[in-house]
Formats: C-alpha cells, sequence, structure tokens
C-alpha cells in the first residue's frame, strides 16, 4: 500500500475528491493530472487503485480549499465500469470517514488507520470498516412478460426492478422470494444468481438475480411502490439507466422473452 509520504509531486494521477455521494469532474471527466496542477493537498491524498496504469487517489472535498463543483455518482453510471467501481470506492471511504467519527464499543474518537482504511478508536483501538449493506435485487420473468415497479422517489415515470435489503438470518434467495411477495404479493421459483454490484448510495452491495413467477395475482404493496405491472417487450416503460445492475437484469430478461419468442 503506498502510504502519503509516497506520493510523488510530478506523479499524473486521477483525484477522486468526494463529498456525500457527490464527485468532483473536470469537464466531465474524472481529473487526471499531478496534485499541484489542481492545488490538491498530496499529504492528505488515499491510494484506493489503479485505473489504466495511474494511480488513483481520494480525498474528501472538506480537506480541499477551494470551493469545487461537485456532481452525483450517478451521473457518472456511464463511465467505464472498472473506474467507476474506483469512484465508488471513494465515495464509500469518504461516508465512512463522516459517519463513524466515534466508537460504538466505547465511545471514543475514531481516527483513519491509513494502513487498514479504516477507522480507529483512539481510546479501545478498535479498527471500524466501512459499513457495507447487502441488498437483492431480482428480475422477475412470466412468458413473455416482466415485472417491473415503480418507486414514489421515481420522478420521472421510470420503472425498474423488485430490490431489497437482507435480513438476519436468511439466505440471498430467501430475501428474494420475500422481498418480491411483501411488494408485489406473488411467488416466484428458478431464483438464480445473475451478478453484482457495489452502489455506494450510500453503501449498499446489490446482489442481482433472475427468477420466474410462479403463483398469486399481482397486489403491489403501495406503502413501498407508486405501481408495479407486468410489461410485454414491444411496451416497456422508461427504466433504470444503463450502467446499473437493474438495467443488466431488465436487459437479460428481455433477451430470454426474445429466445423463447423466436
Amino acid at each position: 500500500m503506498l502510504k502519503n509520504s509516497d506520493t510523488n509531486r510530478t506523479e499524473d494521477a486521477y483525484w477522486c475528491v468526494v463529498s456525500g455521494s457527490e464527485i468532483w469532474l473536470v469537464d466531465h471527466q474524472l481529473p487526471c493530472g499531478a496534485a499541484q496542477q489542481y492545488s490538491l493537498p498530496e499529504e492528505k491524498a488515499i491510494l484506493i487503485g489503479e485505473y489504466q496504469q495511474s494511480p488513483v487517489y481520494w480525498l474528501n472535498a472538506v480537506d480541499v480549499e477551494q470551493d469545487l463543483e461537485l456532481v452525483s455518482l450517478r451521473d457518472c453510471l456511464a463511465f467505464p465500469e472498472p473506474l467507476f467501481l474506483l469512484m465508488s470506492k471513494a465515495i464509500q471511504f469518504g461516508h465512512m470517514t463522516q459517519s463513524m467519527r466515534f466508537c460504538p464499543l466505547c465511545g471514543g474518537r475514531n481516527h483513519f488507520n491509513h494502513n487498514q482504511l479504516a477507522m480507529q478508536c483512539g481510546d479501545c483501538r478498535t479498527l471500524h470498516y466501512p459499513r457495507i449493506f447487502p441488498c437483492i435485487i431480482v428480475a422477475v420473468r412470466k412468458d413473455n412478460e416482466i415485472l417491473l415497479a415503480q418507486h414514489p422517489r421515481h420522478r420521472n415515470g421510470m420503472y425498474t426492478v423488485i430490490a431489497g435489503f437482507l435480513e438476519v438470518g436468511e439466505t440471498l434467495e430467501q430475501c428474494v422470494a420475500r422481498e418480491v411477495k411483501e411488494e408485489t404479493g406473488i411467488e416466484v421459483k428458478n431464483i438464480r444468481y445473475f451478478g453484482s454490484q457495489p452502489w455506494a448510495f450510500p453503501s449498499s452491495m446489490m446482489m442481482g438475480f433472475l427468477a420466474e413467477y410462479q403463483s398469486g395475482v399481482l397486489k403491489p404493496d403501495y406503502s413501498e411502490l407508486s405501481d408495479a405491472r407486468w410489461f410485454n417487450v414491444k411496451e416497456m416503460p422508461p427504466v433504470a439507466p444503463v450502467g446499473t445492475i437493474a438495467r443488466a437484469l431488465i436487459e437479460q430478461t428481455l433477451a430470454e422473452i426474445k429466445d423463447i419468442d423466436i
């Protein structure tokens, strides 16, 4: 691990300057160059990875003297996945330093441990690593239709797939079945793993699944959803943006439906 004192003032690097779920961009790109080029406090920079043979550093915006224009990480979904994941990592480290200032065991003041990339209590010395919240997200198919839902926060008419947090003592597959049942009233079968995506809003790990309708009548839980419907391939609403695992699940399900129709 490269420590702060090992940074090279003349070295070109990528800089992830973050605050909350926002990140600094220059001309719609992650800034790349030497620290002094951007007047960044290199002594506070933390190496978090490498992209295209250049180091990638993380800085909190509060440690930068000048005011920077930040954009939501959601606006960066079209970035190459390896770079987007590093940007997500910076966001999650930033969230850790802001939300874990005190030790939950003894109440002592936490400080950032540069070697462990974790917060450490100055009193009891306990290390506290970034919190990661496991979530499932699932696309459900019924013959030549896909189940899509709309949430109250979706103001632009967007629909997406069902998602929810894992509960203590349940498997991922049980979580898939429970969330679908609770939010839509239907039972699913043939639950199978699809892929995953770190989701830094602020610190979730989305684990994607595909499933098939088994039984039940669609009855949306309107305390959670605004709407839920079965959609035909030819009558799709606006859906989750490219770059999200939700969109990948939707596209995979539509491809499977088209294969059936052939």
